[in-house]
């Protein structure tokens, strides 16, 4: 009988050795890097600034932001740099910084790596990418939309700086090589369909990552756009707000007017107000979208009216140790 047992053990100690194995040097497996070389032209460039930018905006995350000002705007000098620190504390599982973008740490990259790395998470040496960074999204966008931020970013001051390497904590550092999966690429709908552009505008934003709750940290589908995620800053916490058409928690009472001022009260980035010891920041990058255009801005509002309503009132902030 305890022979019958060991063999057993063994067996399963076999099965999750090769099973580990598989995960960790076999995965992520996205195919190889497309054998791509993008025209870079002014229009490119120009297309490309605005998205990365404005919508998609991988600045955000690839820059520094000045935290002591309302809504953390990006510090001069300082785009494509990286180095943002995503923490334990913040609720990762482990350690990561955004990478430098600049042609100073991806000269050597070819077009066809950077387009594999922004659509399905895998970088140029094969190694899976947490998905702060939401690729996720950027692999159901338009492939010219992509080809033009790469232009963009072919076109940036190249900045010398060597951000640390992840440090990724366990069970992760095994489930992170599921993550990354193949993109699916769409055609971009004609802005004269405002519901559908808006739907793709919205996604190439991630707007879902930040307005809904999420659960292990996994996005909750049935809370889409209901708001209350949370997110730790120094001296307390912001949660998202609820941009489904409720009527009451919601922007349901917003007129598209109301909508579009919204993001209009923040044209005057170099004039971002300081923030007082007693406030709350917010992670939300109003200086960076309140750069899309008019047109766009409508197009969202369109698409978000016809999201399922969730009612949810969401208390924006909370300094520490008070209660939600």
């Amino acid at each position: 009988m305890k022979k019958v047992i060991l063999i057993i053990l063994l067996l399963v100690v076999i099965i999750i050795t090769g099973l580990a194995a598989y995960v960790k040097f076999a995965l992520p497996n996205v195919g190889p890097a497309p054998d791509l070389k993008i025209v870079s032209t002014p229009e490119r460039v120009v297309h490309g600034e605005y998205l990365a930018n404005h919508v998609a905006v991988c600045m955000d995350c690839h820059s520094t932001r000045d935290w002591s000002h309302f809504s953390g705007p990006l510090e001069a000098g300082t785009l494509g740099k990286g180095g943002e620190y995503f923490s334990e504390k913040q609720g990762f599982p482990g350690k990561f910084y955004s990478k430098n973008i600049t042609p100073a740490n991806i000269k050597d990259w070819t077009d066809g790596e950077i387009f594999r790395m922004i659509t399905t998470g895998v970088d140029k040496y094969g190694n899976a990418m947490f998905p702060v960074m939401p690729y996720s999204h950027y692999g159901k966008m338009d492939k010219e939309d992509i080809y033009d931020i790469i232009a963009y970013i072919r076109s940036l001051p190249p900045i010398e700086n060597k951000t640390p390497d992840h440090e990724v904590d366990f069970p992760m550092n095994f489930i992170l090589n599921t993550i990354p999966a193949k993109a699916s690429f769409v055609q971009k709908p004609s802005k004269s369909d405002s519901v559908k552009y808006g739907a793709y505008l919205v996604n190439a934003a991630a707007c879902m990552e930040c307005h809904t709750q999420v659960k292990r940290g996994q996005i909750i589908p049935d809370l889409a756009f209901g708001g209350g995620r949370e997110f730790e800053m120094p001296n307390g916490i912001v949660r998202s707000a609820n941009i489904t058409p409720d009527m009451v928690t919601g922007i349901g009472s917003w007129t598209e007017s109301a909508f579009l001022a919204r993001f209009d009260a923040y044209k005057d980035t170099a004039n971002l107000p300081l923030l007082a010891p007693d406030k709350v920041n917010t992670v939300m990058p109003w200086a960076m979208y309140t750069g899309m255009d008019s047109s766009d801005l409508k197009s969202i509002y369109a698409y978000l009216r016809t999201v399922k309503p969730i009612k949810n009132m969401v208390v924006h902030f909370a300094l520490k140790n008070e209660k939600k």
